[in-house]
């Protein structure tokens, strides 16, 4: 990451502040300490370039739901990544309704806050560049009108490269192969265009459906590479990675397209045509169509590729278990079409197949 490095760190217990201090000496260059919330909203002010925040939440003056709500609302720092420190569920579900963007437990595992944070700062430098790259393309724009087109070109290729890269970075927290986020956006396109997208809605969708799964960096890794099947309470801090990929890519204001598509998918790609998907419980028609489209392609592709932990299925296997989910888990006319034009996505399928073994994995049983 190029430029200087500023974080903030919320506690009300001192001993707390010189442990995160001494944990990630080496990957920031500004450390800033607070006792409580007020005094960290006042230090913000002083320092509205801070990158990310590590958070308490039991704090006297102003408690730590008392700054998320006043910081969030703020649009000068809401898209400051704030980590909330707590491991009660209930704690950090209200923490991610107020705009919390991940949360870490105590006793802290020196590595796993190292990078949690660093995941954050890459994630609020992306935004940086993002935007500052907006802001020049349309200064350019206005200087040079017949620069217009390529110059529009340039920014949605470079909103593809970001949303690739930001797609691979969730990917490599779980070891899925590279290949996938690039199949999964050629078969959203492909399946778009079938089903009767415009050319520029399909455009859009292949741009960021790789941003489906980003929300698996607020994911602990304990959870994320257990070896074995996920226990209940594990189950529902494994769901709340569509959540936090739609806090990550949330952007009010809409200038970004592809980024606020990124945001339904990864938020509705789990829902279920029937209603018993997550994390809204949304039915049918309710579900956007470039959630509805995600989850189809999605579903073939972990059904199709090989992992350690499974055989790759045949086509026949494959197909007959996606029909099993028709009207269940996908909208029935989207699999309509995709059955009448499944030798096309195989065709592609193997046009990108994977160039190295998956590691073990469990992403199929979060898609399936």
């Amino acid at each position: 990451m190029n430029g200087s490095i500023k974080l903030m760190a919320v506690d009300d217990v001192q001993m707390d502040l010189e442990l995160m201090r001494v944990m990630l000496a080496g990957s920031v260059d500004i450390f800033l300490t607070a006792l409580n919330g007020q005094e960290a909203y006042d230090l913000l002010l002083e320092h509205p370039d801070t990158d990310a925040i590590l958070l308490d939440l039991e704090m006297p003056v102003m408690n730590g739901f008392q700054f998320l709500e006043l910081v969030k609302g703020d649009e000068r720092f809401a898209n400051i990544p704030i980590i909330v420190i707590t491991l009660d569920p209930k704690e950090v579900l209200r923490s991610l309704s107020l705009g919390a963007n991940d949360f870490l437990a105590k006793p802290y595992n020196p590595e796993e806050l190292k990078l949690r944070v660093q995941n954050h700062l890459r994630t609020k430098k992306l935004y940086d560049l993002t935007r500052g790259m907006s802001a020049a393309l349309e200064e350019e724009v206005v200087k040079k009108t017949a620069q217009l087109r390529k110059a529009l070109a340039a920014s949605r290729r470079t909103e593809f490269e970001i949303s690739l890269r930001l797609g691979k970075a969730a990917e490599y927290r779980d070891f899925e192969t590279g290949m996938h986020i690039r199949r999964i956006s050629d078969f959203a396109n492909l399946l778009g265009r079938l089903a009767g997208l415009s050319e520029k809605a399909c455009e859009t969708l292949r741009y960021a459906s790789p941003l489906h799964d980003v929300g698996k960096i607020g994911v602990p890794d304990r959870i994320l590479l257990k070896p074995g099947p996920l226990e209940p309470a594990e189950f529902e801090i494994m769901k709340l990675h569509t959540v936090i990929g739609g806090k990550i890519l949330s952007a009010e204001d809409g200038t970004y397209p592809v980024i606020a598509a990124g945001r339904i998918i990864a938020m509705q790609h789990h829902e279920k045509w029937d209603g018993t998907g997550y994390p809204l419980g949304l039915k049918g028609e309710q579900i956007h169509i470039f959630g509805r489209i995600v989850m189809t392609v999605d579903i073939f592709d972990a059904l199709r590729s090989e992992r350690p932990y499974k055989t790759e299925f045949s086509l026949e296997k494959t197909l007959s278990m996606m029909k099993d989910r028709d009207g269940t888990f996908i909208d029935p006319r989207l699999l309509a079409i995709f059955l009448e034009h499944v030798d096309e996505f195989e065709q592609l399928r193997n046009e990108l197949r994977d160039r190295e073994p998956a590691p073990a994995i469990l992403h199929y049983r979060a898609v399936v």
